[in-house]
């Protein structure tokens, strides 16, 4: 890798009371160097600062350069956040999935929507899934130096012929190879298997399951864990493609052939090794199973047993909820309608408090074409469809899942995926908005919110925002 193409990292935040703030650092500046060296991402920026002496090359927002050495204790933090995690650009995919979400949105909406990301950094910090196609020989043997541990790999299928069909990718049959060299270096990786029905189901899908499991033994497990996700389809994907929607009775058939496997990797491994995204049940219409079956959650972010987990501190901070709320207030909570019946003892709950009524918009997306739909794709013209005419009462609960900060950093300019803001939408519906991020805000905004006058200008008001 060119020191060429690695820009100094723009500071966005110095911590308050840190080491950076002391010596004087200000978003705006920028870091060049640590001790003579270059830091490509934020895994070298955390390496190379952990040293108890430090030399920095830094750039200051009119452009001049300071030099500033210090001491610190060893792994102490400088204090210091950056505009991305990437200094030197990100690696992207080079595979042709034809279940790409990127390819499947349709034209002309904000840039950062169709990157395609395949880098073993950002595996690494944030745990996205990459495929090991695009690898360099310099990368590999990074991420053994680094210890760069766990790495989360969509594997999809680990037979030849059938990886390469699905990815599009010559270099996509060397998987099982890839998966030895992770237990030879005695590294892990968490994989996942998105289910596209006629490619990869059925005796495949065993196939992969199985050898995956083949690496799930000694010390450090290779593949310390599996998710099986059912694939997800919009009206903008390719006509041509060859793939079909999950359906209540292939998801059936799905957990029938995995929950099989599972008893036999329990018994096997002492794990259940593979787990199903919480998907799969919402789609064939069956309770999820209990919280005693995901063991430590080891694939959360892959939507395994994140329902359970809402649900069961749901049920811990519910404990608190007053008997009563002054003034009476009407809530429109919003979700996709794959929840709708898992969040029914939610919903229920809430209600039971004196002067709270609830109301749960469960709705599918029109946007994306999709008759059953998660709550972190519903968009802005979701929103208007389904809710343009209802009674919406003081305000909108809205899981923040579905948002992402517009370029201006203000709340109100947050995006939906169609690239409506959240005012945009408020002022339509003429009803304040309140973005949730968790449990706390959600029993917090059941709790607190005022009603208020639709007439007000939009502003930052307790954590929504009215219409114009």
């Amino acid at each position: 890798m060119s020191t060429q193409s690695i820009r100094p990292a723009l500071i966005t935040r110095v911590l308050p009371d840190s080491i950076a703030e002391e010596i004087g650092f200000e978003p705006g500046d920028r870091l060049v160097s640590i001790n003579g060296q270059r830091p490509r991402d934020l895994i070298d920026y955390r390496f190379l600062s952990a040293d108890e002496e430090l030399a920095l090359e830094v750039l200051d927002a009119q452009g001049k350069t300071h030099r500033i050495e210090i001491e610190k204790d060893i792994d102490d933090d400088l204090g210091l956040e950056f505009d991305t995690a990437l200094f030197d650009g990100l690696i992207q995919c080079n595979n042709r999935c034809p279940f790409c979400f990127i390819d499947q949105q349709p034209p002309g909406k904000r840039e950062t929507l169709y990157l395609k990301d395949d880098d073993y950094r950002l595996s690494f910090l944030y745990g996205s899934y990459l495929t090991l196609t695009n690898l360099l020989p310099a990368e590999w043997d990074r991420i053994a130096q680094l210890r760069l541990s766990p790495l989360y790999v969509s594997v999809h299928a680990t037979e030849p012929a059938v990886r390469e069909r699905l990815l599009k990718n010559s270099r996509a049959g060397q998987i099982l190879a890839q998966l030895a060299w992770f237990q030879q270096q005695r590294l892990q990786v968490h994989a996942q298997v998105v289910v596209c029905p006629g490619i990869n189901d059925g005796e495949h899908l065993e196939t992969t399951l199985r050898d995956l499991a083949q690496f799930h033994q000694g010390e450090v497990p290779a593949v310390a864990s599996a998710a099986v996700v059912p694939v997800g389809l919009t009206r903008f994907r390719p006509a041509e493609d060859e793939l079909v929607p999950v359906t209540p009775v292939k998801a059936q058939e799905v957990i029938a052939q995995v929950q099989r496997l599972q008893a036999e990797f329990q018994a096997q491994l002492g794990s259940t090794f593979v787990w199903l995204a919480d998907e799969w049940f919402l789609i064939a219409g069956v309770d999820l199973p209990p919280e005693s079956h995901y063991e430590d959650y080891p694939q959360i972010g892959n939507g395994v047993g994140s329902i359970r987990q809402f649900l069961l501190q749901f049920e811990a901070a519910a404990e608190d909820l007053p008997e009563q709320v002054t003034p009476p207030r009407t809530l429109t909570w919003v979700v996709g309608n794959a929840v709708e019946r898992a969040f029914q003892p939610i919903l229920q709950r809430l209600n039971a408090v004196e002067g709270l009524t609830v109301r749960l918009a469960a709705i599918a997306s029109g946007y994306w074409g999709q008759e059953i739909s998660v709550t972190g794709l519903l968009t802005g013209q979701d929103l208007l469809r389904s809710l343009s005419g209802q009674p919406l009462g003081d305000a909108i609960l809205l899981p923040s899942v579905m948002l992402k900060r517009g370029d201006s950093g203000r709340p109100e300019d947050m995006l939906f995926l169609d690239d409506l803001s959240l005012a945009e939408v408020s002022q339509q519906l003429s009803c304040p908005i309140y973005p949730v991020d968790d449990i706390d805000a959600l029993m917090l905004a059941c709790q607190d919110i005022q009603p208020l006058d639709p007439a007000r200008q939009l502003q930052p008001a307790a954590g929504y925002w009215t219409p114009t």
